[in-house]
């Protein structure tokens, strides 16, 4: 088979599919941005992609292939190396013969057809996909999991096996040229495969005869073992030297963080070291810093919440608390509602521990408890520095929360968080702290209680019927027979590994403090309390929340339940 050279663009107007004029607004705009001809066009909404890829199908006499549909195979595609792959956005589906079926975004490109047919040694047929999926498909496939098990190998065979001289020898090595040294390549290839697929956290983990690295991706773990447990020891070192850690200590936990660039995106990780059995633990959070920060108003909740919590936010006093698990996307919410306040008519101080963002115009302290400053001390030291808003990183104690507290009387909004399952138990919690019921009741504002759920895969979804339990679960959440609402669930594909879910959306229950439910609680009745606060239009639980999203098929029925359950087992 051999393509023949089209002209995108005089194609697409002489089937009037396009006009003159917008192809020429087109080809003004490639030349600025220097990008292909059709993304500009799909860019520019002259054209919508679907169409695009059919018609270049339908006149060049190839298949148009959906990727989401199509089974993958790594052995086939790995035949191609990922350079060329990524620089021509093509990727082997399956070998024909003695030749390959071919998908690439551009099949007008020639010179990538002749490439990929020399560097493939044979005849080559070609299938039209949509460049979103292909790049995803490389993104799955390139994985960085052969070059970690090589690398690891190849570091293995440079450490020595006697104890007495290896944290010596692994530190001669991880002091030696960055860019020859073993374990050097091999954190960056760890770094990278991470960024690739989404990981939020990464895992070094020795066991008694392997090392696992795992990777948690939409809140589940995914794991890679390791034969080479001998390379532990320098990973962990590499690690503690970037992290300005005391390499020396084995025998006490180590926190930590550095920065570094990963496909020329800045990342911030935060290192937690913990000695374990059979070494020592590490868990780096890899928090993406050029994206920087979202307002609140950009990040995904549910309309009614977001216009409370704005109100809040725009009082000029008052607590304003957000509550749930560690991983939960608190920090998220919270510089979030500090992005909107973040303007220069207001003194803004935050108390952190560590400090995730650098903001502009935010004094920012990093609590360090080991020379006594700690929390309630700074809380101290910044009312005195005239601020109109204060953000405590986490209450932990009784002085903290009185101190936050008081200052909300004193004219001052606070933001915290608080580790409760809840948003109404929140206020119970302070006062369980030692906190005067008095205090709690006339200061706190709001509270905001938070989750993530996973959302269904947009290119596998497919309607879901609940079984006749699930839905007699479903009307006792919803209030009112579920029968005629449609469901959404993910069949799995290649762009969701097979799990039918692709990345996560933060559900909220919403407490807000009113007459009533102050009075309950300055009266030490928490039944009461939580009985009043329930009945206030404005709440919204957590597992209302989720069965919305689920209504509105972003999220699965068997999600709401999986929250329904871990609440459940917080409670017992």
């Amino acid at each position: 088979m051999t393509l023949k050279k089209i002209r995108l663009g005089d194609l697409l107007v002489e089937t009037k599919l396009i006009t003159e004029e917008q192809l020429q607004n087109a080809l003004k705009e490639q030349k600025e941005q220097g990008s292909r001809l059709g993304s500009t066009l799909i860019e520019l909404g002259y054209i919508d992609e679907d169409t695009l890829l059919n018609t270049l199908a339908r006149q060049l006499h190839v298949p148009f292939v959906e990727l989401k549909n199509f089974k993958l195979k790594p052995e086939v595609i790995q035949v191609l190396p990922e350079t060329l792959a990524r620089r021509f956005k093509a990727i082997p589906l399956d070998k024909l013969g003695d030749g390959y079926l071919v998908a690439m975004a551009d099949p007008t490109d020639l010179f990538a057809y002749d490439e990929i047919a020399r560097q493939l040694k044979g005849s080559i047929r070609v299938a039209v996909v949509k460049e979103r999926e292909l790049v995803n498909a490389i993104d799955k496939i390139y994985r960085r999991t052969g070059d970690i098990n090589s690398l690891a190998n190849e570091l293995a065979d440079t450490i020595s096996f006697d104890s007495s001289e290896e944290q010596q020898d692994d530190v001669k090595k991880a002091q030696e040229d960055e860019d020859a040294a073993p374990v050097i390549k091999l954190l960056e290839s760890i770094f990278e495969d991470a960024v690739q697929v989404g990981a939020s956290d990464i895992h070094i983990e020795p066991d008694k005869d392997v090392l696992r690295i795992r990777l948690r991706v939409d809140g589940v773990l995914q794991e890679q073992i390791m034969q080479k447990k001998s390379i532990v020891a320098a990973l962990v070192l590499r690690v503690k030297l970037m992290s300005k850690l005391n390499i020396s200590e084995k025998r006490l936990p180590q926190d930590g963080r550095f920065s570094m660039k990963i496909k020329n995106r800045a990342f911030d990780m935060r290192v937690s070291t913990m000695p374990v059995q059979y070494g020592e633990s590490v868990v780096m959070r890899l928090l993406d810093q050029s994206k920087g920060l979202m307002k609140l108003s950009q990040i995904e909740m549910q309309a009614k919440i977001k216009a409370r919590m704005l109100y809040h936010l725009n009082r000029p006093h008052g607590v304003i608390l957000i509550t749930g698990p560690t991983g939960s996307g608190k920090s998220t919410t919270l510089y979030g509602g500090l992005s909107e306040l973040n303007t220069s008519e207001r003194k803004i101080i935050t108390v952190e521990d560590p400090v995730e963002y650098t903001i502009e115009r935010v004094s920012q302290v990093q609590v360090l408890s080991k020379i006594g400053l700690d929390f309630a001390t700074v809380l101290r030291s910044c009312l005195r520095q005239d601020p109109d808003v204060l953000m405590v990183g986490e209450i932990r104690d009784e002085e903290t929360a009185a101190i936050a507290l008081r200052a909300a009387l004193t004219g001052h909004l606070v933001l915290s968080t608080l580790h409760t399952n809840d948003a109404i138990s929140a206020p119970t919690r302070l006062i369980n702290m030692g906190v005067e019921p008095y205090l709690a009741a006339s200061a706190i504002r709001m509270v905001l209680a938070q989750r993530l759920v996973r959302m269904v895969c947009v290119d596998c979804k497919e309607d879901y019927v609940p079984s006749p339990q699930e839905q007699i679960w479903l009307k006792a959440l919803y209030g009112k027979d579920v029968g005629e609402l449609v469901f959404k669930q993910g069949r799995g594909c290649n762009h969701c590994n097979g799990t039918g879910y692709k990345g996560r959306v933060g559900v909220h229950e919403l407490f807000e403090m009113n007459q009533e439910s102050a009075e309950a609680l300055r009266s030490g009745d928490n039944q009461k309390f939580i009985t009043v606060a329930k009945q206030d239009p404005n709440y919204i639980s957590l597992p209302q929340c989720a069965l919305q999203y689920a209504i509105e098929g972003r999220t699965s029925v068997q999600e709401v339940f999986g929250l329904i359950a871990e609440l459940e087992d917080q409670e017992a």
